[in-house]
């Protein structure tokens, strides 16, 4: 029986296709996509219907500019199969989203999807310097959250060992790294500073174990934060793409020779750039909110899903795909303080900048009166720590004043030591806007 290519490690035949080709497969996918979302999902047929639209109106990857959007709204308001384009027979996986801001976000997957996302996370994996007989510990969560099981079957399409942990236990994660010593470990980044801190505590140098490569996705995280994590644990830190509504993880990986940003697997996933504002489609190269169109999905077609996600569309450089710029946030998570924009990673890159000063951070903001304020807490590393309040109060006014030139806002910060702020164990709270 021959191997799967994965296991061979070769790449598959559209990475290295030619710009052309690749364009030439994306419109005969998406013409087949929009013809099945349209033909089975009375949702899209009347969108469609209502634009004066059909698939076959599609002739040009540009005409998909013609059509509306798909928004998370529309998906709650079809809660929970009503944007499934196959009869549940046909349906092996559920996974859904937290809800808890509303009904949660419902994704089903027939099994040719299952073995399209196992494909698509195994070449990210390969992507990111990963091959047949590593062993990958999963510290995702699993369930109804799409990041443990999703990474799961792709480390195994690879041909990979997998350690499904999933997240939390943090003392055992350190106990099965040091005692399994996996080479791969795939988990959120703000976990993995948890992680991190556990092993100091435990007096454990990651740095002197076989892990070698970080896979890090599912919230924005900055390239200071990667200088942190590849210091402290002695590894490669890459960033890994996706979201439920799209796929799960494995929309797009970090390639291990250029670590220039996640490239986008142009062929099961179709990306563009729109103002957010306004809804035009931008060029390659402009800042705005990511959009997703599947090619390839069978359960459930998305048609120009809004992410919500700030980025930008770049060339690609160690595939032919396009790649997406570092996440700089969402707009849905966007604070507005006086009039200025400002997104929690901007405020993690100043935090980063003082040497003094460990990755963990909140921030508050709430109305004194009419007027916005922003409390910052911020945490000492542990070599650092002091009991002197001038030190504190010396740190914090740098922080202060970093924040200040770069960003804009003026901020109350407060400086503590090490282990006093939560510690989360998957995706991390940040912000607490309390004017809501």
């Amino acid at each position: 029986m021959s191997l799967p290519l994965q296991k061979l490690g070769a790449l598959d035949p559209l990475e290295t296709a030619s710009i052309d080709e690749l364009r030439h497969r994306q419109l005969q996918r998406l013409r087949w996509s929009l013809n099945h979302a349209y033909t089975n999902v009375p949702f899209y047929r009347k969108a469609f219907t209502d634009l004066g639209i059909h698939p076959l109106d599609i002739n040009c990857l540009e005409d998909l500019g013609k059509l509306g959007f798909t928004t998370k709204a529309d998906l709650r308001d079809n809660y929970p199969y009503g944007m499934f384009a196959t009869p549940m027979r046909e349906i092996v996986r559920i996974h859904a989203s937290s809800g808890t801001t509303g009904k949660p976000t419902v994704v089903g997957y027939t099994q040719n999807d299952i073995n399209t996302w196992a494909d698509v996370v195994a070449r990210s994996i390969r992507a990111a310097g990963g091959h047949a007989g590593d062993k990958v510990h999963i510290a995702y969560g699993y369930g109804l959250f799409t990041g443990g099981l999703g990474a799961h079957y792709g480390a195994e399409r690879l041909g990979c060992s997998v350690i499904p942990m999933s997240g939390g236990q943090t003392e055992k994660q350190v106990q099965l790294i040091n005692d399994f010593g996996p080479d791969i470990i795939m988990v959120t980044p703000s976990y993995m500073l948890n992680i991190a801190d556990e092993f100091d505590r435990q007096g454990i140098d990651p740095r002197k174990l076989p892990l070698r490569i970080g896979i890090f996705g599912a919230e924005p995280w900055t390239d200071s934060m990667r200088t942190e994590l590849e210091n402290r644990l002695g590894i490669q830190a890459l960033d890994i793409y996706g979201l439920s509504e799209v796929m799960g993880p494995g929309v797009g990986m970090e390639c291990a020779e250029t670590k220039d940003g996640p490239t986008i697997w142009e062929d099961h996933f179709y990306p563009e750039i729109i103002d957010p504002a306004t809804c035009e489609v931008l060029p390659d190269g402009e800042y705005g909110e990511l959009v997703f169109t599947s090619l390839t999905k069978e359960a459930m077609p998305i048609v120009r899903y809004r992410t919500r996600d700030l980025t930008r569309l770049l060339p690609g450089t160690a595939r032919p795909m396009r790649r997406i710029d570092k996440i700089t946030g969402r707009s849905d998570d966007m604070l507005i303080i006086r009039g200025v924009n400002v997104f929690p990673t901007q405020v993690e890159e100043q935090i980063l900048k003082i040497a003094s000063l460990a990755p963990h951070y909140e921030i508050v903001v709430y109305r004194d009166g009419n007027l916005d304020c922003v409390d910052i807490r911020v945490e000492l590393k542990p070599e650092a720590n002091a009991s002197d309040a001038e030190t504190c109060q010396k740190v914090a006014k740098e922080l202060q004043h970093h924040i200040k030139s770069c960003i804009g806002i003026s901020t109350h910060v407060k400086v503590c030591n090490a282990g006093l702020l939560p510690r989360s164990e998957g995706k991390a709270t940040r912000v607490f806007d309390k004017r809501k």
